[in-house]
């Protein structure tokens, strides 16, 4: 009997389909991630996730929604919220009202979000603009880690005011390095203590706050040759041992070309996933998979994991499916009408910047 649902996959359209369903019904799979071609309005999405959920109660159903250019939904009532480095620059005028703002932004994205039965956005990111990351730029709060880390918390009240877990990304750091891990490997190379001092601060000091953390596809040479998501000395000796963090640990995407190239190599995503998995990530991504060959790589790497696990080269475990599910809400959200007259609700998004 599976104890460990590691595997968080995507879905076809707006509603699901025969091969969605037997997918979401495998005993490996515990999460599902949401893109904007799942979107079309508030009614399907929620019709989507409640089927999702009848499936399998438990699924932890996820989607990128951190505001910005980063935002799935952004119609039919979703409000659109503004990218991260907008706080950061409020902060510069006015600290207090910046963290203020922070968890207004975090309240009105996991209420809106929550009302149509969507569990956890992959927010926030704890990346410092250093001004060389396209892929990160105003995704992150701002270059200093101490205030990235305060706005990141004030963020994080206001995913917990409306009953939201959260997951800083990218860690150590994509901040710093130039190449895009969507389509090359990103390469950082400072020392551990350079690191230690500057980006992954603020994994650090939220190490009691933060519920999730998602390691990036990026080489740090001078700590280890793996990338940080296939990496046991980022995630076991350094983010749970050095650090103290206790929480979840997601895989990034397993598509993304940073994860299907290891040491010079194509490898399978069933490969991959188990690098992650036996680095120290709980869970491990594959999106944007099902609408392509009919979600055939998707049914490769389950096959692949299961494969594995009845010849003794993975094992499931325990500890990382109770992490899975300790992200699951612990309360019932509220209704988008009754979310539209909830006083708390209308105050954040006055706040908003």
């Amino acid at each position: 009997m599976t104890v460990h649902a590691p595997v968080v996959l995507d879905v076809t359209g707006t509603a699901l389909d025969a091969a969605d369903r037997r997918r979401l019904r495998h005993p490996l799979v515990g999460g599902l991630i949401l893109f904007a071609r799942n979107w079309v309005d508030r009614r399907a999405l929620t019709t989507l996730v409640a089927e999702a959920k009848s499936l399998r109660p438990d699924l932890l159903v996820c989607v990128d929604h951190e505001g910005g250019r980063v935002q799935r939904f952004r119609s039919d009532g979703f409000t659109a919220i503004a990218p991260m480095g907008a706080l950061g620059e409020l902060w510069m005028k006015d600290a207090l009202a910046a963290t203020d703002a922070a968890t207004a932004a975090g309240h009105v994205l996991a209420s809106e979000l929550r009302a149509c039965g969507v569990d956890l956005a992959f927010t926030p990111v704890l990346d410092l603009d250093h001004g060389t990351s396209q892929v990160i730029g105003d995704r992150a709060f701002h270059r200093d880690p101490r205030v990235v880390a305060i706005l990141a918390k004030s963020l994080m009240h206001g995913l917990l005011r409306a009953g939201m877990a959260n997951c800083g990304k990218h860690f150590p750091g994509h901040g710093f390095a130039a190449a895009d891990s969507h389509v090359a490997l990103p390469v950082d190379r400072r020392s551990l203590k350079a690191l230690l001092a500057d980006d992954a601060r603020p994994y650090e000091w939220l190490s009691t706050s933060l519920m999730a953390v998602m390691p990036g596809h990026v080489v740090y040479p001078k700590v280890d040759r793996w990338p940080a998501g296939f990496s046991k000395r980022w995630l076991q000796e350094i983010l749970r041992a050095r650090l103290g963090f206790t929480g979840a640990v997601f895989s990034d995407d397993l598509d993304m070309a940073a994860a299907r190239r290891i040491d010079g190599r194509e490898i399978s995503h069933a490969e991959a996933a188990m690098l992650a998995l036996g680095a120290g990530c709980d869970l491990v991504l594959l999106c944007n998979q099902s609408p392509r060959q009919g979600g055939a790589a998707l049914d490769a790497m389950l096959d692949g994991l299961e494969e594995a696990a009845e010849h003794g080269h993975w094992q499931p475990d325990p500890d990382s499916e109770a992490r899975r599910l300790a992200l699951l809400p612990q309360t019932p959200p509220l209704a988008w009408d009754d979310l539209m007259h909830d006083p708390v609700y209308q105050h954040a998004l006055e706040r908003l910047p």
